[in-house]
């Protein structure tokens, strides 16, 4: 039985994509195992989910100055020998990486070991881990073909992300009776983020008044960010955060607003749902956002809002566009390349192990 080791760690979006090729893997008779940090948030979602886990140790590698910048290039030195000890005990076929930081170790101890090692790239321009490893690489995985510019030539393949299986499996009537919402009348889901957005949050409710006539509104508004004012208002739901029922509300949304994360955004293009894209502004990132929504503009699949933008008029006229041409921005969602992501992958990895 051939074995890979996934990694990826630091947030949900690095961990949920591995978790997503694990079926196809199981299926094509891999034995998988799984490193990650001691105590990020990867350990407890790989380990409820039965795959043997190992923790080493990571430190994250900034660009601005922080007092730990002192101490974590070593916690990556110990990170790397215990990586290394791990890979010649497991003696795996191949390493799959998400990203984050305490990938680096393991992809750079995967090419001492001439272990052959796939990295994802989620977002237009790569992350430093990502930067980090892309030499000891044998392909990078893109969800953009701006990105093949930016990589050594013959390395980048576009395949999209990795998306749970269970996201295509949602019941419409199910969210319905869940949010006491119609099936019927047209809905539109909002999703910040998990931590929410003050703004977005602001603006759907300054526009409820205008919305609710046509439009029933299913809105993830972060932690900490419910209004209880709204609590009865008629055709609005809102929570915190949803995991679980997720599958079903995306089943019953005719549009979604979002934030442009790579990972919500390539699940909005797996899933065929038009939406309005609203990146996070780069005086509170690294940009990243802003490049993914301008490239899923350009390739027809997104109405794009800048923050400094957004406003009840820009959100109404967009909700007007995106609706009036929903089958045009579904057809180019349609016509992607990236309509099989795991088993583009898939067939990477099978490749690279044969």
């Amino acid at each position: 039985m051939k074995k890979i080791v996934l990694t990826g760690g630091g947030t949900a979006g690095h961990v949920t994509p591995n978790i997503a090729l694990l079926p196809s893997l199981q299926e094509a008779g891999f034995e998988v195992h799984y490193i990650g940090s001691y105590d990020g948030i990867e350990k407890k979602l790989i380990e409820d989910i039965g795959i043997p886990y190992y923790g080493i140790a990571s430190g994250k590698l900034r660009r601005y100055f922080d007092i730990k910048n002192f101490s974590d290039p070593f916690r990556v030195i110990k990170g790397f020998s215990e990586a290394n000890r791990i890979l010649k005990r497991l003696k795996p076929d191949i390493v799959f990486s998400k990203g984050g930081f305490v990938t680096v170790p393991v992809v750079m101890a995967a090419k001492k070991n001439k272990i052959p090692a796939i990295i994802h790239e989620s977002d237009m321009t790569p992350g430093l881990a990502n930067k980090l490893c892309i030499p000891s690489a044998k392909k990078v995985c893109c969800n953009f073909k701006e990105t093949f510019e930016l990589l050594p030539e013959g390395k980048a393949v576009l395949t999209g992300t990795p998306i749970r299986k269970e996201l295509f499996e949602g019941n419409a009537k199910k969210a319905a009776a869940f949010c006491s919402l119609s099936p019927d009348k047209p809905t539109i889901l909002v999703i910040g983020g998990s931590s929410g957005s003050v703004i977005i949050n602001k603006t759907i409710r300054e526009s409820l008044s205008e919305i609710l006539p046509r439009f029933q509104v299913i809105h993830l508004c972060g932690k900490d960010h419910l209004d209880k004012t709204l609590d009865n208002k008629e055709g609005y739901v809102q929570f915190e955060y949803i995991s679980k029922e997720l599958r079903d509300l995306f089943a019953l949304s005719d549009l979604v607003i979002s934030r442009a994360g790579a990972n919500a955004i390539c699940e909005l293009l797996a899933l065929k749902k038009p939406n309005i894209l609203i990146p996070l502004s780069k005086a509170a990132s690294r940009g990243d956002q802003i490049l993914n929504a301008k490239s899923f503009k350009k390739n027809g699949f997104s109405y794009v809002i800048e923050e400094e933008e957004l406003s009840k008029a820009s959100l109404l006229s967009a909700i007007r566009d995106v609706s009036a041409h929903k089958e045009e921005y579904i057809k180019a969602m349609e016509e992607s390349e990236m309509s099989d992501s795991i088993g583009t992958i898939m067939n990477l990895i099978k490749k690279l192990t044969n």
